[in-house]
């Protein structure tokens, strides 16, 4: 290609038909798959804020040794091993998995109560963060199980 058409398609301008979708864009999981679209409650709660219903998720229960990772970009968040039984409906982490893998920020209309907890990959809201938590970080990362997956591990 020679000429204007070559310089439009140099710098990014298309000049022929539009072109269809291709194959799907998720991220791939470990074992090859894709991973599953979200749901509404999740969409409604990682994109939009909002907080499921106490004893809605399965993950308030879930007692097997693993790790939790964002629904919506598959980021380690939180690890079994420092999730606890907080009474509240929901699953309840006394820290994340690595500092680095959540965002705590204010929260304006509960600001002196606690803060927000995002996915510091994505951004997604996963919940809050209490100061009336257990040893040893006097926190009670209080998360949204739908805006969580489980990854059971052998050890």
């Amino acid at each position: 290609m020679t000429g204007f058409g070559a310089l439009l398609t140099l710098t990014g301008w298309r000049t022929g038909p539009p072109r269809t979708a291709g194959p799907s864009t998720a991220a791939p999981l470990a074992d090859g798959h894709r991973r599953p679209r979200l749901t509404q409650t999740q969409l409604a709660i990682l994109r939009d804020g909002a907080t499921e219903e106490p004893f809605s998720s399965p993950l308030a229960y879930e007692e097997r040794v693993g790790h939790y990772d964002c629904a919506r970009c598959g980021s380690t968040v939180y690890r079994a091993a420092d999730k606890y039984d907080s009474g509240t409906g929901w699953p309840a982490f006394v820290q994340p998995a690595d500092p680095e893998a959540i965002r705590r920020s204010p929260e304006p209309k509960l600001e002196d109560v606690s803060q927000q907890v995002t996915c510091a990959r994505c951004g997604g809201h996963l919940g809050r963060v209490y100061d009336d938590g257990p040893p040893p970080t006097g926190r009670r990362h209080c998360i949204n199980g739908h805006a969580l997956v489980f990854i059971a591990t052998d050890a």
